[in-house]
């Protein structure tokens, strides 16, 4: 009988343990890095951001695009990082996003602690932003999609 409690308890402090490490563990995260719902028109050919949408070109032409977005396939940090800095203006933030925010998700985890500005996690991609009724435009070279 007590060894039964002692596993019981054993479980449920383990249990406790990892919910603990789950919700309080996200100390790693860099401090200048947000999950935002931010509508179409606050995204769009908005100064005080750069919006990078990180999708693949085909994905650009299928949906569009937001108005003013920089178009640059996320592939890798470093590779990014090379094609967004000189983007980039002093006090702007950068925001990312992705079809749904899964690779949102993990590309601004991936580079926030490398740079010294705000930046934005697109909560539930270009899905959430359409559903809401924003009009997307079609994605140019100037934008950066080498293929339009």
């Amino acid at each position: 009988m007590d060894r039964r409690l002692f596993l019981s308890f054993g479980s449920a402090a383990a249990l406790a343990i990892a919910a603990a490490g789950f919700l309080f563990g996200r100390g790693g995260e860099p401090g200048n890095l947000t999950l935002a719902a931010l509508s179409g028109e606050a995204l769009a050919d908005n100064p005080s951001l750069l919006l990078v949408d990180i999708r693949r070109p085909e994905e650009w032409q299928q949906t569009g695009v937001i108005d003013g977005a920089l178009l640059v396939t996320y592939a890798d940090r470093d590779s990014f990082l090379a094609a967004v800095r000189p983007h980039l203006q002093d006090g702007q933030s950068l925001a990312l996003i992705c079809r749904t925010g899964n690779r949102t998700s993990r590309a601004t985890r991936q580079i926030a602690g490398q740079l010294d500005m705000p930046v934005i996690d697109v909560a539930g991609g270009m899905v959430r932003v359409l559903a809401e009724g924003y009009s997307p435009v079609a994605p140019t070279r100037d934008m950066g999609c080498t293929v339009c």
